[in-house]
C-alpha cells in the first residue's frame, strides 16, 4: 500500500466509510446488472429499460431538498448506514421473488423506485461526511482514493455480477445483499465530532439554502451543470444490455465487462490523482476531460467490435474521473460544513439527473432513433456542452488551484 493510502486509512472514520463504499457500490453495481439483464429478458424494451432510470431519479428529485437538510441536522454515518440497511431490504425481497419465480416488470420498477429514494440521502451523506473524515490538506488525495475504491467495485461488480447471473437472479440479489449488510455495519461504527445545531423548522428558506448557495457561486454551479448535461446526453449505460445481446452479441458475461470498462479507466486515472493531485489549470483539464468523454462515447456508440467498444467505454471512465475528483474537491472546499449536506443534496440531485434521468433519456432516444443512434446523438451533445460551457462560465474555465479560495472551514477532528 503507498504512503499516501496509509495516511488516509490512518484516520478510521475514513477508512470504514472507504471500506463500506467498497462493499455497497459492488452490491449496487451487482444488483443493476441483474435488474436491467432481467428486465430486458421479460419485456425486451429499451423504454422499460429507461423507464427503470426515470423511476429512480424521480423520487430523489421529490426528496433531494428535505434530505439535504435532514442530513445537515443529523449523524451522517447513521444515515449512510440506514440507507445500506433499506437496500438490504431491497436484495432480500428481489432474491425470494427470483428463486420464487414471481418477479414481473413491476416488481423492478417498484424496487427502482425505493433504491431512488433511498439515494436520495445516501449520496449527498457520503459526500458531506468525507470532509469530516480527514483534514482539508488530505481531501484532493482522499476523493481520489476514495474514487479509486469506487472504480474497483464497479469493475468488480458488474463483471462478478455477470457472472453469477448465470446461476440465477436469486444468487445474485442474494449475494448483494451480504454487500449491503457488510457495508452497513461498517458505518454504523463511524465516529466524529457531531455536533446537533440548535433546533430549526424545515421551511421553505432552509431548504432552498443550498439551492441559493450553489446559484450564487459560479464556480460551484459550473462544475456541478457540466457534469449533468455532459452524461445526461452522453452515458449509454442504459442501452448496455440492448448492445450487448443484439450488436456486440455477448451474453450477460458480456454486459457485465462493458459495464465494469468504465471504471477500469476510472481506477487507473484515480490511482494516478491519489498519488500525484492535480495542483494547477483544473479548470481547462475538466472541460478539456468532458470534451474526451464526448469523443469517446461517439467512438463507443459506432463500433460493432467488442474490443473496440471496452476500449472507448475504458475512454469514458478515464476522462469521467477527471471531472469527478476536480468537481467533487471543488464543491466541498468551497462550501462550509453547515451548509454541506443540503449543497451536496443539490449536487447528487444533479448527478442522479445526469445519470437516472439519462438513462431514460437514452431509452426514450434508442426507441426513436435505435440505439446507435441515440448513442452518437449523445457523445454530440456532449462535445457542444464542453464548448458552451467555456463561454458560460468563464470562472471555472480559467480556474486554476483547487484551493485558490481556500477551505471553507477546517474540518471537524474525527474520533478514533
Amino acid at each position: 500500500m503507498s504512503g499516501s493510502a496509509e495516511r488516509l486509512l490512518a484516520h478510521r472514520g475514513f477508512a470504514r466509510l472507504w471500506y463500506a463504499r467498497l462493499a455497497s457500490v459492488a452490491a449496487s453495481q451487482m444488483l443493476m446488472v441483474a435488474l436491467g439483464w432481467q428486465m430486458y429478458e421479460l419485456t425486451g424494451s429499451a423504454w422499460d429499460l429507461g423507464l427503470v432510470g426515470l423511476l429512480q431519479f424521480a423520487p430523489a428529485l421529490a426528496l433531494a431538498l428535505p434530505a439535504g437538510h435532514w442530513i445537515d441536522r443529523h449523524h451522517r454515518g447513521r444515515i449512510v448506514a440506514a440507507c445500506l440497511l433499506v437496500q438490504l431490504l431491497v436484495a432480500l425481497v428481489l432474491t425470494q421473488g427470483s428463486l420464487r419465480g414471481l418477479v414481473a416488470r413491476d416488481w423492478l420498477l417498484a424496487a427502482s423506485v425505493v433504491l431512488g429514494a433511498v439515494r436520495a440521502f445516501q449520496m449527498p451523506a457520503q459526500q458531506a461526511l468525507t470532509p469530516l473524515l480527514v483534514p482539508p490538506h488530505l481531501l484532493p488525495r482522499a476523493v481520489a482514493f476514495s474514487s479509486a475504491g469506487l472504480q474497483a467495485a464497479i469493475i468488480a461488480g458488474p463483471a462478478l455480477g455477470g457472472l453469477v447471473y448465470a446461476a440465477g437472479a436469486g444468487l445474485t440479489y442474494g449475494l448483494c445483499a451480504l454487500l449491503f449488510a457488510i457495508g452497513s455495519g461498517l458505518c454504523f461504527g463511524i465516529r466524529y465530532a457531531h455536533q446537533a445545531p440548535p433546533p430549526e423548522p424545515a421551511t421553505l428558506a432552509t431548504l432552498l439554502a443550498g439551492v441559493n448557495f450553489v446559484r450564487h457561486h459560479p464556480v460551484v454551479l459550473g462544475a456541478i451543470s457540466l457534469d449533468l448535461f455532459a452524461v445526461l446526453l452522453g452515458g449509454a449505460t442504459a442501452l448496455l444490455p440492448i448492445y450487448a445481446k443484439d450488436i456486440l452479441f455477448v451474453g450477460p458475461w458480456g454486459l457485465g465487462l462493458l459495464r465494469s470498462a468504465p471504471a477500469a479507466g476510472a481506477l487507473a486515472v484515480s490511482l494516478l490523482l491519489a498519488r500525484h493531485p492535480l495542483r494547477r489549470r483544473v479548470g481547462p483539464l475538466l472541460l478539456g476531460a468532458v470534451a474526451v468523454y464526448g469523443l469517446a462515447t461517439l467512438a463507443f456508440g459506432l463500433s460493432s467490435h467488442f474490443g473496440l467498444s471496452l476500449a472507448a467505454l475504458a475512454v469514458t471512465g478515464a476522462a469521467d474521473m477527471v471531472s469527478v475528483v476536480i468537481r467533487q474537491t471543488l464543491v466541498q472546499l468551497e462550501t462550509p460544513n453547515e451548509m454541506r449536506g443540503r449543497v451536496s443534496a443539490v449536487n447528487s440531485l444533479f448527478i442522479g439527473a445526469s445519470n437516472q434521468l439519462g438513462e431514460f433519456e437514452s431509452g426514450a432516444t434508442a426507441a426513436l432513433l435505435g440505439p446507435v443512434g441515440s448513442v452518437v446523438l449523445g457523445g454530440a451533445g456532449t462535445l457542444l456542452v464542453a464548448a458552451l460551457w467555456l463561454r458560460l462560465f468563464p470562472a471555472l474555465a480559467t480556474r486554476d488551484d483547487l484551493l485558490q479560495a481556500g477551505t471553507a472551514e477546517p474540518a471537524a477532528r474525527a474520533r478514533a
